[in-house]
């Protein structure tokens, strides 16, 4: 394989990789793991394709040390992974499972000794059972039981872990949880939904307060953020009330998230785009200070720009959050991954000087993940030749440069994902990792992905230290 042209990013980038806890680790059951809301949602007819569930996963449980040697081989500077609050902490409040800290202390203890930093997701959506069964996340109990798992964590893994992501994509944590229903818990709910909305940024900013604290308790250094999933939209048309629906759309992905956490307040046009469901009935006024911690850095999860135009809302009575007047139409005349997600790495570059020029107030930022699912079909020789995933992350990584270039302040890079995994309601049929995985063998294949991203890791090493 030619060695790839490198986009010219600043000396002290970061490239990484990423997975999350419930898409890889498996073992289920094993080491007083309690369940989680994904479980319940795998076991429930009709949920997952195929009846599939993360139970076993890639086992990366029992396997993290091949998993690891993978990423020292790779060359990757860091590895953000995830921590299953119920293997913690099984009910999600109470007694700490030691057989759960033990696992991540062997992890993170192996990552530094690959000569590469850990960097620790506390929530990517795999919620303590009990706490569903409580309420969930729409109620505010479970952001303050979020925050002390926080403090659990970074009290035994602080001294090894620096940089800290408290909560992976939000949205769809309420929304496509709570008012899709494509995600656990696999409801429809209008403002509970919302309210969910809310408990989790109040959850980030009670966490972030605990793991600083943390760390100037043991004197440690700590790094806090947050990982969101913005969007960029498209409208259909040319039309006013197409301008209103992405108006809209921006307020239900973007800025429910970015204006809290930045400014301290929500979007002015909440009403305008929830109704009454927005009532603040959730809020309490000290709120608003505890979500705008200070942010030491954003993580950028972006895969695709979305277009939508106007559409009528429902019935009042059928209404969710999620129905604002807003339809998503295709993007037409571009290559499709097999998520059905189209590609145009120039919107990539748009967001990211959309949302520099929006808010000046932006902290540095990272992209936390950024990838593609596709076909894979290993060929004669075993391997997996997935030449549209490398064009999909090398035109992507261009996209990034030249977002850097024209002053967006982005640190890193990490490629989603290390590993073929679970893919939630998808199971096992959609394929995003650099390393192929064989479900029935669990045996892991480097894709040419793979050796690509290794060459543009070390070119990048090169030209800093060269």
């Amino acid at each position: 394989m030619t060695t790839p042209e490198l986009p010219a990013l600043p000396p002290g980038f970061v490239f990484g990789a990423a997975t999350a806890a419930y898409q890889i680790e498996g073992a289920a059951d094993v080491g007083g793991r309690g369940p989680s809301i994904w479980d319940t949602y795998c076991r429930t007819p009709g949920r997952v394709a195929r009846g599939e569930s993360g139970d076993v996963a890639c086992d990366h449980y029992h396997r993290y040390p091949e998993d690891v040697a993978l990423l020292r081989e790779l060359g990757v500077d860091a590895y953000r992974f995830s921590i299953a609050w119920p293997r913690v902490v099984p009910t999600g409040k109470g007694a700490v499972n030691p057989e759960g800290l033990a696992f991540y202390d062997r992890l993170v203890d192996a990552v530094r000794e690959a000569g590469i930093e850990p960097v620790a997701t506390l929530y990517h959506w795999d919620l303590p059972q009990a706490l569903e069964d409580e309420g969930g996340w729409r109620v505010r109990a479970t952001a303050e039981r979020f925050a002390e798992y926080a403090r659990v964590v970074a009290d035994r893994l602080g001294d090894r872990v620096q940089r800290w992501i408290t909560l992976n994509e939000p949205h769809c944590s309420a929304f496509v949880g709570h008012a899709v229903g494509r995600h656990a818990p696999g409801t429809r709910e209008g403002t509970p939904a919302l309210a969910a909305a809310h408990h989790l940024l109040l959850a980030h900013g009670l966490a972030a307060r605990e793991l600083r604290a943390s760390a100037a308790r043991h004197g440690r250094a700590a790094e806090v953020g947050i990982t969101l999933n913005p969007d960029r939209f498209i409208p259909a048309t040319d039309s006013p009330e197409d301008a209103e629906a992405v108006d809209r759309a921006e307020t239900l992905h973007n800025r429910v998230w970015l204006d809290p956490l930045l400014r301290g307040h929500y979007p002015r046009n909440e009403t305008a785009t929830w109704g009454s469901m927005a009532d603040g009935s959730y809020r309490s006024p000290e709120d608003a200070a505890t979500i705008a911690q200070p942010l030491d850095f954003v993580g950028l999860n972006y895969y695709r720009p979305v277009r939508v135009r106007h559409a009528p809302l429902p019935d009042a009575a059928t209404r969710t959050a999620v129905d604002i007047g807003v339809e998503q139409v295709p993007v037409e005349g571009v290559r499709h991954t097999t998520m059905g997600w189209p590609v145009v790495p120039e919107s990539f570059t748009d967001l990211l000087l959309d949302l520099h020029r929006r808010y000046p107030e932006l902290p540095p930022v990272y992209i936390t993940e950024n990838g593609s699912a596709e076909p894979d079909v290993p060929a004669a020789d075993g391997r997996v030749h997935d030449e549209d995933r490398v064009a999909y992350l090398r035109d992507h990584l261009s996209a990034l440069a030249d977002a850097v270039a024209a002053g967006v302040d982005v640190r890193g890079y990490f490629v989603w994902s290390l590993l073929d995994n679970f893919e939630w309601a998808y199971g096992y049929d959609r394929r995003f990792g650099i390393v192929s995985v064989d479900y029935e063998t669990l045996a892991r294949t480097p894709k040419d992905s793979y050796h690509w991203y290794r060459q543009v890791v070390r070119a990048h090493r090169e030209r800093r230290t060269g």
